[in-house]
């Protein structure tokens, strides 16, 4: 049997790839590149020499050339995914070549290194410890907004991509659902001559989205929802007497809220019975 390596490429700089690129670059029987012009330009900036076959792997055809390319892994070929830059698989091509590799119980292993996700995160100066990846927001309004409405109280931090000329329109939709002091930071050009980290407040980066032409490769890191003070437990006895009206019982509807609501399930419990 054979094999398929998922391999990450420098999200900007040349000098991030790594040894393990280099030699699969040389040595797989089957390169799969989201773009071959770009991985011919990468090879040639790396020095190295593709011996294997090249096949262009993206998203418009990624459906039909699946099935191809296990075919070869079941015929013992080494087959090397590439995306335009970082990982393949996140927010790239080679999702679905794994998901069929995994059904069909071939070996899938991957070679890290650069990824725009994780450099951002570390950058942003925002939490780190607990964080998401939400991609691409759609581009229709309606589909946004009900993504965001989705997101509003995601306490983790959120990473997300997006094109440069559709940034000011995304940070006024973030603005206006999140509201205007969360913390963000926009990250363009990672890795590259012009890498540039502006952080600051929703407020801030749309205005300063809007008055500068934004270029470039984009991510977009913004602070997770801040965490609410728990009330006084009188505030939650509708919240109980709703779970009972649904036939709950006492105890399990007072557990359940106190757990939702961080307030102690003892005093809960004795504000209801003073309620009634």
């Amino acid at each position: 049997m054979g094999r398929i390596v998922l391999a990450a490429t420098p999200i900007g700089n040349v000098g991030d790839a790594s040894s393990r690129l280099i030699e699969l670059l040389a040595t797989s029987d089957i390169v799969a590149a989201e773009d071959t012009r770009r991985l011919h330009r990468l090879v040639q900036a790396l020095g190295v020499e593709v011996s294997g076959r090249v096949i262009s792997y993206h998203e418009h055809n990624e459906v039909a050339k699946t099935g191809e390319l296990l075919e070869h892994v079941r015929a013992g070929k080494t087959i090397l995914m590439v995306s335009d830059a970082g990982m393949p698989a996140v927010s790239d091509p080679g999702f679905r070549l794994v998901e069929g590799a995994v059904a069909a119980g071939l070996t899938v292993t991957a070679v890290p290194g650069p990824s725009a996700v994780l450099t951002a995160l570390a950058l942003s100066g925002l939490p780190t410890d607990r964080f998401c990846f939400e991609g691409f927001l759609p581009r229709k309004s309606g589909e946004r907004n009900s993504r965001l409405a989705d997101l509003v109280d995601e306490r983790r931090t959120m990473v997300f991509f997006e094109a440069p000329h559709r940034l000011e329109v995304m940070l006024r939709a973030l603005h206006e659902r999140f509201g205007p002091e969360r913390r963000v930071a926009v990250c363009r050009e990672l890795t590259k001559t012009y890498e540039e980290v502006i952080r600051g407040t929703l407020r801030e980066l749309l205005e300063w989205a809007e008055n500068n032409e934004v270029r470039g490769e984009i991510a977009v890191v913004v602070g997770g929802a801040p965490e609410q003070a728990p009330g006084k437990p009188e505030d939650h006895v509708a919240a109980v007497n709703e779970l009972i009206s649904q036939g709950i019982r006492l105890k399990e509807a007072v557990a359940a809220v106190a757990d939702d609501a961080r307030v102690s399930k003892r005093e809960l419990y004795s504000a209801v019975l003073a309620a009634r």
